[in-house]
């Protein structure tokens, strides 16, 4: 019996409704306007929230361009932290200048019906903790398996992998919902922590609305590639400058180009300037609009996952964006992005070697094997709609909840998973 009464004390109390709204609160260091993939992942969540007859109110950090404080009616509040020479909240020190005020933030929160937590696991942590205290139920969106991702970062000591693991595992293993962006994920966290009825695959997607074939291209000189997304060691994005020098010995005009920010950018600027590559532009992170207008005038959109890292489960975003314009993508390496793009005709799907890239990206050039655009766009609205993916995920935030509202229907063309 004691047993028991200890077990009921550590759940969330399910609280009764006064006829108010539920007051969902989402705690992530970047959001909108952010020119990131999780940002408008989590924009689009909230306005799933809404839909479903939720109060939102987001704690994020203060954007480049944005200020300090509340703003529309998403009550929105954002705090200053530690960015990077790239303006991002990237690292340990920028992620704890964000944690260590969300922990006051998070308890400040009046009323408080249910939490919704972004990675990285230290804002998990921060977050598990605090619902723990205000008795309420927590979802951690699993858009990424952080402690793999550390393995593959050259120089990371071990107590530190250790320590990231441990934390993610114990954020899963306690929040009442996990929700995963593909198979490859689910199945990841599932080997770490075992089945569980709180994962839920919820996929992953693009603004099908921002991305799409109609409207201006970028009216760039030439034939060109592009590489829009981050650029790290997991990537392994190198191989498309090594494909590229083939390349061009055949198509002088051709352009490779790089919007880019990560870890491994600056590396990739040091090969660029120390092997005399022309036609290789890196240039600075875009807003999503952008990103489409260039996508829509490329020969393909690129892709790549750095094989045995352990992160072939991956789903890059940037394949989307390229097939919701109605661009092809190349894809280097293998994994479950190889199998999308070969198994439903979105490009070409290669091994992460500079021949096979470049066979592919002169194929592109000449058209040959290009899927049409309208199969392209048709099966990224039907497929990988973020709208779509964020309706999934606020129906099983809110239904943890007593008394909640039915989330509203998906949007026209978002109603099945990526699969």
């Amino acid at each position: 019996m004691r047993r028991d009464r200890a077990a009921r004390r550590s759940r969330p109390t399910r609280r009764r409704r006064t006829g108010r709204a539920p007051h969902v609160v989402l705690a992530s260091r970047v959001y909108a306007p952010e020119p990131v993939a999780a940002a408008f992942r989590l924009e689009a969540l909230v306005d799933a929230l809404e839909r479903g007859g939720a109060d939102v109110t987001v704690l994020t950090s203060i954007a480049p361009g944005t200020a300090r404080g509340r703003s529309g009616d998403r009550r929105i509040s954002r705090w200053p932290v530690r960015r990077d020479a790239q303006g991002q909240v990237r690292g340990y020190l920028s992620y704890l200048s964000f944690d260590v005020p969300l922990a006051l933030r998070l308890l400040r929160q009046r009323p408080l019906d249910a939490l919704v937590l972004e990675p990285p696991p230290t804002t998990g942590l921060v977050g598990m903790i605090a619902a723990a205290l205000r008795r309420v139920p927590f979802t951690f969106y699993a858009a990424d398996v952080w402690a793999d991702a550390t393995e593959s970062v050259a120089g990371v000591p071990r107590i530190v992998r250790a320590l990231v693991r441990g934390a993610e595992t114990t954020v899963w293993r306690r929040a009442a919902h996990v929700l995963t962006i593909s198979p490859g994920v689910q199945h990841r966290v599932e080997q770490l922590i075992g089945p569980r009825e709180s994962l839920t695959m919820v996929g992953n997607g693009i603004d099908t609305t921002t991305f799409t074939p109609d409207g201006p291209d970028a009216a760039e000189a030439g034939p060109y590639f592009v590489y829009a997304g981050t650029v790290s060691e997991w990537q392994g994005a190198d191989i498309f400058l090594d494909a590229f020098a083939t390349v061009q010995a055949r198509h002088p005009a051709a352009r490779l180009l790089f919007f880019s920010e990560g870890s491994g950018r600056q590396a990739l600027a040091r090969r660029v300037r120390e092997q005399g590559l022309t036609g290789v532009e890196l240039r600075e992170k875009i807003p999503p609009r952008e990103v489409a207008a260039q996508l829509r005038g490329a020969v393909a959109g690129l892709s790549s996952i750095t094989p045995g890292q352990g992160y072939e489960f991956a789903l890059p975003t940037k394949i989307y964006a390229a097939t919701a314009t109605g661009t092809p993508v190349i894809h280097a390496g293998d994994g479950a992005a190889h199998e999308r793009i070969r198994d439903h005709q979105l490009g070409w799907a290669v091994p992460h070697d500079a021949e096979a890239v470049a066979a592919a990206m002169l194929q592109a050039l000449a058209g040959e094997g290009t899927p049409s655009g309208e199969h392209l766009r048709a099966w990224t609205v039907e497929h990988a709609s973020l709208a779509g993916c964020a309706d999934r995920a606020a129906q099983a935030i809110l239904a943890d909840l007593p008394s909640s509202p039915t989330a509203a229907p998906a949007p026209p063309g978002s109603a099945s998973p990526a699969a």
